[in-house]
């Protein structure tokens, strides 16, 4: 394993080949981790956990919390965790042996977001830690199967299009959509972000290097909504293997009477299933309530923590987590 500051002759940096199970997702790229470590979310340190096995490597991109302790290199614009792996063959022996080679530095691991825990937990309960995985969060997310965008709208709510046909009719808010990173646009959606009822965006200066280069990769897709020449609201899209990934949204406060947002992403799912082909939209992690209107899938999201019980540090830290697991189910 690599961490910052210390090198050694057998570590490596994560490779740009590396790849994650099933559909691709714009945060399983090296691309992706070096973004947040130059943006300052390494904590003291990133190391990318590796372990071979015959022809394939598995990879873990992690921050060091403090000695000892380790967490997956994410942050609150992450859809999901999971390992990457170069090279054909035993992708679960991989996995195993990353484990194992953690436990040489680590006494606690943390991995959250989480949305299939079962191959993580048999890996690491395989190579000896002591681990527990606990739902922590929602992910709504759409699945078109054999719909087209017709189908998948008539399987929406009526109020829900019924609102986009009257608020469309009265033509009051124009929209536009582009594949290319523009900084004038970026910079209405931030003055859009600013005045709506977010809270203070957490990095924009990572978000907006983010949404460059996918503007560069081509994937970007961003929406803008005007009412009488005003930007009203904004949203950030990217499209890739076959899903429209959807990153942030925001609209105005007095502009809600018109529907801008609504509008908005209306124009923006019908740009990406008729365009673009997706048959998958993921609305990242959170419950809001409107994300059900969108969506027809919903599952749970997972924090990870294991423990590595040759660690004297591990132990406190573990009783208490086990002891909360006990006392809930007692509830």
């Amino acid at each position: 394993m690599q961490g910052n500051g210390e090198h050694h002759a057998n570590d490596e940096r994560l490779p740009a080949t590396a790849r994650a199970e099933g559909v691709a997702s714009p945060f399983d790229r090296a691309a992706w981790f070096d973004l947040l470590a130059a943006h300052g979310f390494a904590g003291k340190g990133r190391i990318d956990a590796q372990g071979r096995a015959g022809n394939v490597t598995a990879w873990l991109p992690l921050r060091i919390e403090k000695p000892g302790k380790f967490a997956g290199l994410t942050n609150w614009y992450s859809f999901a965790i999971r390992p990457l792996f170069t090279g054909d063959g035993d992708r679960s022996a991989a996995l195993r042996a990353l484990f194992r080679n953690a436990r040489q530095q680590a006494a606690h691991l943390t991995l959250y977001p989480v949305s299939a825990p079962d191959d993580l937990a048999a890996a690491l309960r395989a190579a000896g830690w002591w681990m527990k995985a606990t739902p922590a969060g929602d992910r709504h997310w759409l699945d078109l199967g054999d719909m087209d965008h017709d189908a998948w709208w008539a399987s929406r709510p009526g109020a829900l299009r019924s609102t986009v046909q009257r608020k469309a009719k009265k033509g009051v808010v124009d929209i536009q959509l582009l594949t290319q990173f523009d900084p004038d646009s970026w910079a209405a959606y931030e003055a859009i972000y600013a005045a709506s009822w977010k809270p203070e965006e957490g990095h924009p200066a990572l978000l907006r290097a983010f949404a460059e280069a996918e503007g560069g990769r081509g994937t970007l897709r961003m929406g803008l909504a005007r009412i009488d020449g005003t930007p009203v609201a904004a949203q950030f899209w990217t499209v890739e293997d076959g899903t429209a990934f959807i990153h942030k949204l925001a609209h105005v406060e007095d502009s809600l009477r018109a529907s801008p947002g609504t509008l908005l992403s209306a124009a923006l799912f019908r740009h990406v299933i008729t365009i673009d082909g997706v048959k998958r939209v993921d609305f990242g992690t959170g419950n809001d309530s409107y994300k059900r209107d969108w969506m027809n899938r919903h599952d749970p999201l997972w924090r990870i923590e294991a423990f590595n019980p040759v660690r004297i540090a591990a132990w406190g830290p573990a009783l208490k987590a086990f002891a909360r697991s006990l006392l809930r189910k007692d509830k």
